[in-house]
């Protein structure tokens, strides 16, 4: 089974392709998407959307996980969060993928059964479930593999 993590933005949008072969788990691919501050927001938006409708071809995942919007300490953000979830939603929906949603909360307690697991605490999880060399960089693709595991995690649960 291939799984995708997307952990959406604006700025950058984290992913992480993984393979699930009878619960051993390995990295396929993870990055970021990163887009230019200066460039306006519809461009922005589409560059998200040509970029995971790209992956999306590129891995045929089986299944994609996605970050759901959890914070609302600045309003302005967080709109643009969800405009960049909701592109990024789309692309997978167009290509008829099967999409979990998932809060940040919920990954914590997947890979480290405690809510207020620290991102130190997510990230040497990934970095030791996937037996990678280091910690994958920046954040948002460690997030990204995170959500890929958890959605691991879930299909072997519910047979997606």
């Amino acid at each position: 089974m291939i799984i995708l993590g997307i952990d959406p933005g604006l700025a950058r949008i984290g992913f992480g392709v993984i393979k699930n072969e009878n619960n051993f788990l390995s990295a396929i691919d993870y990055g970021c998407i990163i887009t230019v501050a200066s460039t306006r927001k519809e461009k922005r938006l589409k560059e998200i959307y040509q970029a995971i409708k790209k992956i999306i071809k590129k891995y045929q995942p089986d299944l994609i996980v996605i970050e759901e919007l959890f914070f609302a300490q600045n309003a302005k953000t967080a709109l643009k969060v969800g405009e960049a979830r909701g592109v990024v939603i789309l692309a997978c929906a167009e290509a008829k993928c099967l999409i979990k949603e998932m809060t940040p909360l919920q990954v914590k307690m997947f890979l480290t059964s405690y809510g207020r697991a620290s991102k130190k605490q997510i990230q040497q999880m990934v970095k030791m479930r996937l037996n990678l060399r280091e910690i994958p960089t920046p954040d948002d693709t460690a997030d990204a593999l995170a959500l890929a595991i958890c959605g691991a995690k879930l299909a072997t649960r519910h047979r997606c």
